[in-house]
């Protein structure tokens, strides 16, 4: 196994990953990455059949688990509730009754409204330049996930302010001071919820709270600490993803030349959402550990060794897609890694196409001469993929 030596950090890796990931998977499907201290796997057929492996998950073995940090304690005491860090039973069970409230035909349901939403918002633009992603981007998935869950929508500043502080534990150029606002946040967030669930257990809405109150399974309900785990897994993850999306995918319909009203056409935006989100993903590493001995393309791993999943490195794999560096929105739609596969497939996979699918509609309808003003750059958050602005002009 070759080892690899790549900061995550690295302002030219920050920019563009993807020469990393091609001249790593040029030398095989899997490699040691020194930076993370762990394998790392860069192929799509390995890091797919690894998603779906039952040996591997994302829950830290028995014999491995170590208190948290105390100034980390009230992020990891959520953590230690979200279906995202947990395999079976308490996965399958955490999942199954989510489910039964994150149904599709909920998430369908709220077509009309987001395209309300995102017409509402394009009105707003300024005629001078300014950044989409604080004004588009970042408001759409926050308002859209407020309405669901059936919180405050005037909250949605608070709300993102959490997310951001929390999400920061995830990024490699994470600082103690980013740990310190990552636990504050939880502690906030938590209070809030509580409270907030308490009241929906006296007064049902209208809303996903209230339905995952009342999911059963068994004769079993969510727990007050499961929801609220639940409740902030949906904001966090699906909020902070939709962001990076619609940013990168706005910058590379741009920066291509792409015609937007060829491609958002209602027959064809599904099929170039596809390509967007495979040639540009949000997230570009998905860690798993070891549950058992297992051989992957000459690698041995031992129970509870830890292996890095490259999901942006697996949808530029040219063994799956011919010219995959290249954005073709011509390419018939096939399975990329973009939200992952197996028992952890996105739950808010559904959710995200759709909102990406209408807003980039809505946005080209609405401005279809927008320019980008500056070059785009990417944000220092790996593992995350997304822009620190979006400049443009209508």
């Amino acid at each position: 196994m070759k080892t690899l030596q790549q900061s995550p950090t690295d302002p030219d890796f920050v920019q563009n990953p993807y020469r990393f990931y091609d001249r790593a998977r040029q030398d095989g499907a899997v490699h040691f990455w020194d930076d993370y201290g762990m394998p790392a796997a860069f192929s799509y057929s390995t890091v797919s059949m690894l998603l779906k492996d039952r040996r591997l998950g994302r829950e830290i073995p028995a014999d491995q688990r170590q208190p948290p940090a105390q100034h980390t304690a009230a992020f990891y005491a959520v953590e230690a509730h979200s279906m995202l860090e947990l395999e079976p039973p308490r996965h399958t069970r955490l999942r199954g009754l989510v489910m039964r409230a994150f149904t599709s035909r909920r998430i369908q349901d709220l077509g009309p409204e987001i395209r309300a939403l995102c017409r509402s918002i394009c009105a707003t633009f300024p005629s001078d330049p300014f950044d989409l992603i604080d004004l588009y981007a970042s408001e759409i998935p926050v308002i859209v996930i407020a309405r669901l869950l059936g919180v405050p929508e005037d909250m949605r500043s608070q709300l993102l302010s959490w997310s951001h502080a929390m999400v920061g534990m995830y990024q490699a150029a994470r600082t103690p001071e980013m740990e310190y606002a990552a636990a504050e946040a939880a502690q906030a967030f938590s209070d809030f919820l509580r409270g907030y669930i308490d009241l929906r257990r006296s007064q049902p809405g209208d809303d996903l709270i209230s339905e995952l109150i009342a999911a059963e399974e068994d004769g079993t309900q969510l727990s007050t600490e499961e929801l609220i785990s639940t409740c902030i897994l949906l904001l966090n993850a699906g909020h902070e993803a939709s962001v990076h999306t619609l940013g990168n995918a706005v910058k590379t319909l741009l920066e291509t030349g792409a015609d937007p009203a060829r491609l958002l056409t209602n027959d064809r935006v599904a099929t170039t959402v596809e390509e967007l989100i495979r040639y540009d993903p949000p997230l570009h590493m998905f860690t798993r550990y070891a549950y058992d001995t297992i051989e992957v393309n000459g690698v041995t791993l031992k129970p509870g060794d830890q292996i890095a999943l490259m999901l942006g490195a697996a949808n530029r794999d040219p063994a799956m897609w011919e010219a995959p560096g290249r954005f073709n929105p011509d390419r018939p739609i096939q399975t990329n890694m973009a939200f992952g596969a197996g028992r952890h497939f996105c739950i808010g996979a559904a959710l995200a196409r759709l909102e990406l699918q209408i807003a980039l509609q809505v946005l080209f309808e609405s401005c279809p001469k927008l320019t980008l003003t500056e070059p785009p750059r990417y944000a220092n958050i790996y593992h995350f993929h997304g822009l620190n602005r979006l400049m443009v002009q209508v």
